[in-house]
């Protein structure tokens, strides 16, 4: 059985509905894009870039509202105290590996001066999980010009999951991990909004993997599928997009809201766990260098919230699954090998339960 997405087994997560392409790229003007690396020589790479634009133009010219939301904190989120500071997303997002974050922070950093900006007014965004079982990250396989090709090729549309982009190396409940993303759609205060998560998933224990309630993690063995990496920290970079119409303080309370789906697969926040997110809408296009009074902001009110809450932690939760479907097995570093959740196991668990 192929690689392959949750819906398209015939099984779901949730109540709401999904955007048509059941993505984050489902909220208009959002773009993904990904550089992957692979290389056995002269040293292993397993590794890559992934970028997230909020807007359909360059960060350096227009920008949103957003907030952020640390459920644990061992790892690294650049750009997070500027978030909190303005409430301002002020570059795209990136997610690498670990052994990457300076190397995301300082491209994105540079960028501005390469369009012809000599003064600094943005703080790069990015964040990382931890890929050193399968990528020699003490290599730096990573430069900025990939982070520059991430974001040059970043488009709408379908978002490609599993092993690639900044997710390539990643491990998630002891299966191959990467690269998820879903959407939801509700309505809130007389109109329709989309909400859509992309996730880059690097955590957890086997026992602890649960799908739509399934204990699909204790029902597949290692004697059925072996693992060497049997640890319970681990990471998660969750990015949340919304055309709600939300002010920073929303944006956060949206972000607080995504490791509701995260619990829900088996993800706990240990303590060595860097599970990190950043919310942000586009409903509000601001100048990205000041220029005077902004005027004509649109918030929703707070009681409206509540239809976001759970489309938050719906697509989180099937973000994440999609990310362990989407992967295929991988080898790397020292002849580890993470191994494939195995779809047809996957498939009768799950219709043995109900589902």
């Amino acid at each position: 059985m192929g690689r392959t997405r949750l819906r398209e087994l015939g099984f779901k997560v949730g109540v709401l509905p999904v955007g048509p392409l059941n993505a984050i790229t489902d909220v208009a003007g959002v773009r993904v894009g990904h550089v992957t690396l692979l290389a056995d020589a002269p040293r292993v790479a397993r590794t890559g870039v992934t970028a997230i634009h909020p807007l359909p133009v360059p960060y350096w010219e227009q920008t949103v509202f957003a907030g952020f939301h640390s459920f644990n904190g061992f790892g690294e989120f650049a750009g997070a105290h500027w978030i909190r500071e303005t409430g301002i997303l002020s570059s795209a997002i990136c997610l690498s590996s670990a052994f990457s974050i300076g190397t995301l922070r300082d491209a994105l950093l540079a960028q501005t001066f390469h369009e012809g900006f000599r003064h600094r007014f943005h703080q790069p965004t990015c964040g990382e999980t931890y890929d050193g079982m399968l990528n020699d990250g003490l290599a730096r396989h990573v430069q900025a010009s990939h982070v520059y090709e991430a974001m040059r090729i970043a488009a709408g549309g379908p978002v490609e999951e599993g092993n690639v982009g900044g997710g390539t190396g990643m491990v998630c409940h002891e299966f191959k991990g990467g690269i998820g993303t879903s959407s939801r759609r509700v309505s809130a205060g007389g109109a329709e909004y989309t909400v859509g998560v992309l996730v880059q998933t690097n955590y957890g224990l086997r026992q602890w993997l649960m799908v739509d309630g399934v204990p699909v993690g204790q029902e597949i063995g290692y004697d059925e599928v072996p693992s060497v990496y049997r640890q319970e920290d681990g990471s998660i970079v969750i990015v949340v997009a919304t055309d709600a119409p939300l002010i920073p303080s929303q944006c956060e309370r949206l972000a607080r809201r995504a490791p509701l789906g995260l619990g829900r697969t088996g993800g706990w926040g240990n303590n060595t766990s860097g599970d990190f997110v950043v919310a942000f809408s586009t409903a509000n296009r601001l100048p990205a260098i000041d220029s005077g009074t902004v005027r004509g902001i649109e918030m929703l009110p707070n009681v409206q919230l509540s239809a976001l809450f759970p489309a938050v932690a719906e697509a989180t939760e099937e973000a994440i699954v999609n990310a362990l479907l989407a992967a295929e097995s991988m080898t790397g570093r020292d002849g580890n090998e993470a191994r494939a959740l195995p779809l047809d196991r996957f498939v009768s668990i799950m219709r043995r339960h109900g589902r």
